[in-house]
């Protein structure tokens, strides 16, 4: 099948789930996952040349769910380890050109560019990983998260998955990106490219993102925009037990060019008082 009669497939079986049954549909939801895990298929892609704008593929994220629910419950072993899932993993990281650590996890169905590290972490189906970029120890890369070149995610980091809704956008993280320890990204926020946020920031599609470097602040809901330094922050709200602070994320600056190397990184770092 060639790609747009995958995707009729794809969307006749979610629209009628009892074709799930049909060799032919199992057949197409197999191709799907496996141009996902090939890296020609992806589940969000910008659709300008400056990435300024991207384009979800819902029929793509349908696959993945109709994928499950086709798979069988098996035990798997190494050693005296063992787990009970439906999915399978990704092998040949030689063969892909990609530094997996013990004990590093990627599920069948994630792009791992040539070039990337994966530290003990966690890679989940539909996410892709763009070259040069290192996933650091207990990070973890959620279902169709889309994470740039030359990306560094910290340790601890969480980017989460968005699935369902089948609209929504996934987490994205452009190229040459710096997300300190445990910081958190959900809900489809985007951190755009050259971007560097400091350990323990929080963005979810609603969090208050607030630009202080101006004379007045200026915010932002549900992305970073390109080359920001974010530290976390709080702003104060009235509730009726009185007044609190309310976390948020703070923009304290803007990455200089001669910061924008990942070697330069910790300079840039350096340069705002930002701990990573």
């Amino acid at each position: 099948m060639d790609i747009e009669q995958l995707r009729e497939c794809v969307e006749a079986a979610w629209q009628n789930r009892e074709r799930l049954q049909e060799a032919s549909t199992r057949e197409a939801l197999d191709r799907v996952v496996a141009l996902l895990d090939a890296g020609r298929l992806r589940t969000a892609e910008p659709v300008d040349a400056d990435g300024s704008a991207w384009r979800v593929n819902e029929w793509v994220k349908k696959a993945i769910l109709l994928y499950f629910p086709v798979r069988k419950m098996r035990t798997m072993r190494a050693g005296e380890l063992e787990w009970y899932d439906k999915m399978e993993l990704k092998h040949d990281f030689d063969r892909l050109g990609v530094r997996a650590v013990p004990h590093a996890v990627a599920r069948y169905g994630a792009y791992i560019a040539p070039g990337v590290i994966l530290m003990p972490s966690y890679v989940n189906i539909g996410a892709r990983v763009g070259t040069g970029t290192l996933v650091d120890t207990w990070a973890t890369v959620g279902s169709c998260a889309q994470i740039g070149e030359r990306v560094h995610l910290s340790g601890g980091v969480g980017i989460g998955g968005v699935l369902e809704p089948v609209q929504a956008a996934p987490v994205i993280v452009e190229d040459d990106c710096f997300i300190g320890s445990r910081a958190i990204v959900v809900e489809g926020a985007r951190i755009c490219r050259e971007a560097v946020l400091g350990s323990n920031v929080v963005i979810t599609g609603s969090t208050h993102i607030i630009d202080v470097t101006g004379p007045e602040p200026v915010e932002y809901r549900g992305y970073v925009p390109a080359g920001s330094v974010v530290i976390p922050g709080t702003y104060p709200r009235r509730f009726p037990a009185g007044e609190y602070g309310v976390t948020c994320a703070l923009i304290i600056g803007r990455r200089k060019p001669s910061t924008d190397k990942k070697t330069s990184l910790n300079e840039a770092l350096r340069d705002f008082g930002v701990a990573v």
